[in-house]
């Protein structure tokens, strides 16, 4: 049965007040880590988010047996690898310092935002429902946060390796902006961090009723092709390494889906 505290007694303005009480707390989490941040930012710039800009990264040396011609493979070999990144754009260093204050802010706040938004849902749901519910949340952090080490331990510095080093001409010489290199950075780190939820999604659609495990074995060969093209959209390389880093395991997530949600129509 529904908990004594349920939302049936609350007219809508009351849910409306409700829900704006915790966007409040939501922004105030936000904030104050955000802040946090910024004044740290200077040193986590450094020691972090430049660090694939330099040949110790780990990656570079652990794979550092790979030499590949930079179209299948990548050339991993070389152990001075290091990046400059310069600045065009008045503004885009304090811009920059905020923006990446913010994400690592919400980032870093995911778990406490999804509570909150899960203390606004909760009084809805049925006891049985609040218990597959909470692991679904945790399950969802779990796996936001996997996504998130392995677009910044692996597919980012592939990406940046490849596309640093690509040369259309020996006579045009790469000279990465500030601006770029943090498209990049956000794109992958946070595309990754996403689509680590689909097993998140499966689980809830597969409780919704919605689908079943016979729906992953219809559309998987639809489920390749369009994760072959996600795979290419997060990783703006041409070389059929980085672009696997990413497919294999989000084909693994596919598979992960399909045994978490029913066998069958209930």
């Amino acid at each position: 049965m529904y908990p004594e505290n349920d939302g049936n007694n609350q007219s809508f303005w009351d849910h409306l007040e409700a829900l704006r009480g915790v966007f409040l707390r939501i922004f105030a989490v936000v904030v104050v880590l955000m802040t946090g941040f910024f004044f740290a930012m200077p040193w986590i710039f450094e020691h972090i988010i430049l660090w694939p800009c330099d040949s110790s990264f780990p990656l570079y040396s652990m794979m550092g047996w790979l030499h590949g011609d930079g179209e299948i493979l990548p050339d991993m070999s070389g152990r001075d690898f290091h990046i400059d990144l310069i600045n065009i754009k008045l503004g885009t260093q304090l811009m920059t310092h905020l923006s990446a204050s913010m994400w690592l802010g919400i980032a870093v706040a995911f778990p406490v935002i999804i509570y909150l938004l899960w203390t606004f849902v909760s009084p809805g749901l049925y006891e049985k429902e609040r218990r597959g519910a909470r692991k679904a949340f945790a399950l969802g952090n779990v796996m936001f946060y996997s996504g998130v080490m392995l677009g910044y331990f692996v597919v980012f510095p592939l990406a940046l390796r490849f596309l640093s080093e690509y040369t259309l001409s020996d006579s045009i010489d790469n000279q990465l902006t500030l601006d770029s290199y943090m498209d990049t950075f956000y794109t992958v780190i946070v595309s990754m961090g996403l689509v680590f939820e689909l097993p998140l999604l499966g689980w809830m659609l597969g409780r919704m009723g919605l689908i079943n495990r016979s729906f992953f074995r219809r559309n998987r060969k639809y489920a390749v092709f369009a994760m072959a093209l996600i795979a290419g959209m997060i990783t703006p390389t041409s070389d059929i390494f980085t672009m696997l880093v990413v497919f294999i395991p989000l084909y693994s997530l596919w598979e992960f889906s399909a045994f978490l949600v029913p066998a069958s129509e209930s």
